[in-house]
C-alpha cells in the first residue's frame, strides 16, 4: 500500500495494529513469527528479533529531529514568502515569476520523492521556490481581499492542531482499510480537478466551474482541506512509525518534506476558502 504523500512513497513502516507502510512483505532473513519482522530498517544495524535501540545513541530519527527540520522548512517557506511580498509588487511580472517558482519547486518536490535517500539541498530548495510562490500568490489574495493571507494561516495552524489533538487522542486509527479509502478519494479528487481544470481551459466550463469563487468553489474547497487533514494523519502515523522502528536520523528530513508539502496545501485551499466567504459578505 502507498501513502499518499509522494515523499514516503519509498519507505515502509509496519505496525501490530494492522496498518502497513508500503513494504507489507517481510524481508529476507527474517522469522516470520518476529513482530519486528517488518522492520525496514533492520538491514540498517538492528539486530534481528530486537527491538529498536534508543534513538539518542544510535543516530536514529527522534520526535526532535522531525521538528527542527520541519521548523528549518517551514522557515525558509515563510522567509521566502516575506521576501517575495516585500519586494514583488503585484504586476504580470510578478505572475511569471510566482508561475516559475511554482514549477521549479514542483520539479525538486518530484525529484527528491523519487530520490532513495534525502537531500536538504533539495528540500529547502523546494521550500525556497515554494515560499516565493506563496508570497505572490498570497500578496494577489490580500490586494484584493485584505488581510486574508493571515486568515489563511490562522486556519491552517487551527486545522493542523486539531488534526494532530485528534489523532493523538485515538480518535482516528490509521489502518490500511483507512489509508487505501482516503488515498483512492483523493485520487479521485484530483482527477475531477484535473478535469475540471481542462473543462475551463478549452471554455467549456465557465468562471472557474468547480473552482470558482461561489458555493460550489467553497464546497470544494472544504473537501480539498478535510483531504490535507487526512494527510496529516498519515505523515503523522510515519513519523510515529519511523521513530518506534529506528528510522536513520536524516529520514527526518523526508518527514518534515512531507509536513511541508501537506501544510501549503492547506494553506492555499484555506486561502481560497477566505477569498470565498469574504466575497459573500
Amino acid at each position: 500500500m502507498r501513502s499518499s504523500n509522494p515523499v514516503f512513497s519509498r519507505r515502509g513502516f509496519s505496525r501490530d495494529n494492522g496498518y502497513a507502510g508500503f513494504n507489507t512483505a517481510p524481508q529476507a532473513g527474517y522469522a516470520q513469527g518476529n513482530p519486528y519482522a517488518q522492520n525496514p530498517y533492520a538491514q540498517q544495524g538492528v539486530q534481528y528479533g530486537a527491538p529498536p535501540q534508543a534513538p539518542a545513541t544510535t543516530g536514529r530519527m527522534t520526535m526532535d529531529d522531525v521538528i527542527v527540520r520541519s521548523a528549518l522548512t517551514l522557515g525558509t517557506v515563510a522567509v521566502g514568502a516575506v521576501l517575495a511580498w516585500t519586494l514583488l509588487p503585484v504586476s504580470p511580472t510578478s505572475y511569471a515569476l510566482a508561475f516559475g517558482a511554482g514549477l521549479v519547486a514542483m520539479v525538486l518536490g518530484l525529484v527528491q520523492s523519487f530520490k532513495r535517500t534525502p537531500s536538504p539541498a533539495l528540500i529547502l530548495g523546494y521550500a525556497a521556490f515554494e515560499g516565493i510562490f506563496l508570497g505572490v500568490i498570497s500578496e494577489v489574495y490580500n490586494s484584493r481581499w485584505s488581510g486574508a493571507p493571515f486568515q489563511a494561516v490562522l486556519g491552517t495552524m487551527a486545522v493542523s492542531a486539531a488534526t494532530l489533538l485528534i489523532y493523538k487522542a485515538g480518535w482516528i486509527r490509521v489502518t490500511a482499510r483507512y489509508a487505501r479509502i482516503g488515498t483512492a478519494i483523493a485520487l479521485a479528487f484530483v482527477l475531477v480537478l484535473a478535469v475540471n481544470l481542462l473543462l475551463v481551459a478549452f471554455g467549456v466550463a465557465e468562471h472557474g466551474g468547480l473552482r470558482s469563487f461561489g458555493p460550489l468553489g467553497a464546497i470544494v474547497g472544504i473537501i480539498a482541506i478535510v483531504l490535507g487533514a487526512f494527510f496529516l494523519t498519515l505523515d503523522f502515523k510515519q513519523i510515529e512509525d519511523g521513530i518506534t522502528y529506528g528510522a536513520p536520523r536524516n529520514e527526518a528530513w523526508l518527514a518534515a518534506f512531507g509536513l511541508t508539502m501537506t501544510l501549503v496545501w492547506i494553506y492555499v485551499e484555506m486561502l481560497r476558502l477566505v477569498a470565498i466567504f469574504s466575497n459573500n459578505d
